[in-house]
């Protein structure tokens, strides 16, 4: 697996692949990191993830593989994927969507563990009542993304397309 640093609007941000698929994100720098892509598969996720932070791609299409993790893990990590862009959910309807309603702290602990934050979206899910509660990158972080979701989806929306 080998690493690569982007710079982004959240600070620096290491994704990580095997010449297949991503198989990991990072906030910040991973110690030993290529400051270029270093096969296909990491060319075609910083061209993906730029255009993701420039607010003109709303669907990431790099492959990601399958992450390790529980069944309840992965039920919630595949959940996030279908948070429409700009949208969110709370931790305890995420919980209700994988048949667990009450396992709302769960799906916490299990949006901590995300291997592959921001192209699995787990900025997307907030506490009841839409506060915004734990992230990994830090709450500032999870503001500027959703923040550049809003936007994005509000000029799309006014704009007609």
């Amino acid at each position: 697996m080998r690493w690569t640093v982007l710079e982004s609007p959240i600070g620096e941000f290491s994704v990580a692949t095997d010449g297949a698929a991503v198989r990991g994100a990072h906030f910040g720098r991973v110690e030993g990191a290529a400051d270029e892509p270093v096969d296909a598969v990491s060319t075609q996720a910083a061209a993906e993830l730029r255009a993701y932070f420039a607010g003109e791609l709303t669907d990431f299409t790099v492959p990601l593989a399958a992450p390790r993790g529980s069944d309840f893990e992965r039920a919630v990590w595949a959940a996030m994927t279908r948070i429409p862009y700009g949208e969110t959910l709370t931790y305890g309807e995420v919980a209700r969507d994988v048949g667990e309603a009450g396992a709302a702290r769960a799906v916490g602990v299990a949006c901590n563990r995300n291997p592959i934050p921001v192209l699995v979206p787990c900025h997307r899910i907030v506490g009841a009542g839409g506060k915004l509660v734990g992230f990994g990158g830090g709450l500032d972080r999870k503001v500027k993304l959703l923040e550049l979701e809003a936007g994005v989806a509000l000029r799309r929306a006014w704009s007609g397309g």
